[in-house]
């Protein structure tokens, strides 16, 4: 299993982003490097790619408050 994190460095004024959105579901193959979904932070938008290719186990959902760093979800 390859954990998807929340790159770090992406933003300075705040401490934590919302995922915007999957743009894949659970359970869906993914190829390393995809775009995977969207982070928001307050009028930005950042992508999360694919760290690996595999099936994809969402651990955070849409909407919910996400840190840079943190673990929101797993590729096996």
């Amino acid at each position: 299993m390859t954990d998807i994190l929340v790159q770090t460095g992406l933003w300075e004024d705040t401490d934590t982003a919302v995922i915007g959105s999957w743009l894949y579901s659970d359970g869906d193959v993914v190829q390393a490097g995809a775009v995977i979904a969207e982070i928001m932070v307050e009028k930005s938008s950042f992508e999360l790619t694919a760290p690996a290719s595999g099936i994809l186990h969402i651990g955070a959902a849409e909407e919910s408050e996400v840190a840079a760093g943190q673990v929101v979800g797993r590729i096996s």
